[in-house]
């Protein structure tokens, strides 16, 4: 727990009190001004002091006395209310951030490694909005570790092999034989893809699983094709990736691991693990309220699961990891069920380590941006359309601004927003992404935080900064809120490394400019005397 001296003082006082240590973290912050600055709730003690919670509340505020930075103390029901000096809470608060400046609510250096897989896309097609959710959740959440002082890994799995590949590569051969891209690389393998489901028929599906088994047999033919169609994809997803900042420090390809997969699950039949059903290999799951799950099928192929098993085991004999998070859709929420407890079935210490971060679905509105390759929305349109937006935007304020400063401003502003509102929401609901919406300067959004961020900077350019500051002319209420908020930012940091939530830290952030403004709408900031 970040260190907060108004909490370790109250929980000194309170324990001289009743006896025995207060730990800060049993101190609260309340929801209104009105309630104070600090509350302690005395809920919990009832049962050792043999009391109800609002007479233990009731004892401790006659026996307490305010001290030091505490002005006054108010009892509520059941909770201990606590008011800080303005002066008091100014000066800790506002001489800690200009100390750590960039770093103020980080956490200390940490020997922990966590990796973070996401985005982990299927090769045949083009990201997609989903990816986009998923992306941007997972550098969030990896960001906000590496921030409080872990290790992090950021990996990719690239599922680059398959049902969907050899369909991608048949595409091709049908109907785009010798074909270079004239569009986005990994949008022309999509259309491959697409072009082949609009037309399959039976014997069409037994020339992709002939593919597929020709691949697994390492035809030269065949994997020369899925070589290139595989550069392609990849070039294209560089593209992308680049647009939305997102950098991995490892990717993985299942077409390098598929086959030490496929020895697991054959070591796991002779132990007795998995069994033998209809000529395929599967992992008997019924009896743990799940179910069975297929490893290998009849024709002997393999499936995400069985690359998944090596995978896990990979990364922590790669890395040493000591946390293994999986960023991927609630659609697959049996899947990791099923992954996490063949895991543990097979005696693997990850399984213990592993943990599967589920998100909700996100839509456009109906009307909205068609896929140009089907009825799935390319994470590039969706780039592309909020990006062109706030370029009209700035065009109606800035109608003279320079080609190059005008797409440097549309990209910052346009991604940002797009940023933003993927992660504003708890990680477990679904929503509809509005990117007009999503670009107002009024309402919750990324683009009200940066423009209240450029307010910000304009008042700063106007005047000369100084690190004396009077901490006793900060005296109003909505410079005490803004400070009561910014003291609560570590706190906020950590639980939202701690739950995987970057949606806290917008929601703070969103907060946190509405006080400012606040602030700024009812005094005067500037004085030209």
């Amino acid at each position: 727990m970040p260190e907060d001296v108004f909490k370790r003082e109250i929980g000194k006082q309170i324990s001289k009190i009743i006896g025995r240590h207060i730990d800060i973290g049993e101190i609260e912050v309340p929801p209104g001004p009105e309630m104070g600055d600090y509350a302690f709730p005395c809920f919990l003690l009832a049962k050792e002091l043999k009391k109800s919670p609002n007479e233990i509340a009731k004892d401790i505020g006659e026996k307490i006395k305010p001290e030091k930075d505490i002005e006054s103390i108010k009892v509520l029901g059941p909770y201990v209310n606590f008011f800080v000096k303005k002066a008091s809470l100014n000066e800790k608060v506002l001489k800690e951030i200009l100390k750590k400046k960039m770093k103020y609510g980080s956490g200390n250096l940490k020997k922990e490694k966590i990796m973070v897989e996401y985005v982990s896309p299927n090769t045949n097609k083009s990201l997609h909005l989903g990816h986009v959710r998923n992306a941007l959740l997972g550098n969030a959440v990896s960001n906000i570790l590496q921030f409080q002082g872990y290790k992090v890994i950021k990996t990719s799995l690239n599922n680059d092999r398959g049902t969907g590949m050899s369909e991608a590569m048949l595409g091709y051969l049908l109907y785009h034989k010798n074909e270079t891209p004239k569009m986005k690389p990994d949008h022309f393998v999509a259309r491959c893809y697409v072009d082949y489901k609009k037309s399959e028929t039976e014997e069409t599906k037994d020339n992709v699983q002939e593919l597929t088994l020709k691949w697994e047999k390492n035809n030269k033919e065949v994997r020369a094709l899925w070589s290139k169609l595989t550069k392609w994809v990849y070039q294209g997803y560089k593209e992308t990736y680049k647009a939305l900042g997102i950098k991995f420090d490892k990717e993985y390809y299942e077409s390098k691991i598929y086959k030490e997969g496929k020895d697991i699950v054959m070591s796991g039949l002779k132990k007795g693990i998995f069994q033998k059903k209809e000529d395929a290999i599967i992992a008997p799951l019924e009896k743990y309220g799940l179910p069975d799950k297929v490893l290998i099928k009849t024709d002997g192929t393999s499936l995400y699961m069985t690359q998944d098993l090596y995978l896990a085991k990979l990364k922590e004999k790669e890395f040493k990891v000591n946390r293994s998070i999986y960023v991927v859709a609630s659609e697959q929420d049996l899947h990791f069920k099923q992954l996490f407890k063949i895991l543990e079935l097979l005696n693997f210490k990850v399984a213990k380590k592993s943990y599967h971060l589920s998100y909700g679905l996100v839509n456009l509105p109906l009307g909205r941006m068609k896929s140009r390759e089907g009825t799935v929305v390319d994470a590039d349109d969706v780039i592309e359309e909020v990006v062109d937006l706030a370029r009209k935007e700035i065009k109606k304020r800035y109608n003279k601004m320079p080609k190059k400063e005008l797409e440097r401003r549309a990209e910052a502003i346009g991604i940002g927003a797009l940023k933003f509102f993927m992660v504003k929401f708890d990680n477990t609901t679904s929503f509809t992404y509005y990117p007009e919406k999503s670009l107002s300067f009024e309402g919750e959004t990324g683009s009200y935080v940066q423009y209240t961020y450029a307010r910000i900077c304009s008042i700063l350019k106007k005047v000369k900064i100084s690190n004396k500051i009077k901490f006793t002319l900060l005296d109003n209420e909505e410079e005490k809120a803004i400070t009561v908020m910014l003291n609560e930012f570590p706190n906020i940091v950590e639980k939202a490394g701690l739950d995987y939530k970057p949606n806290l830290i917008s929601r703070f952030l969103l907060d946190l400019c509405q006080a400012f403004n606040e602030y700024y709408h009812k005094h005067k900031v500037l004085d030209e005397d």
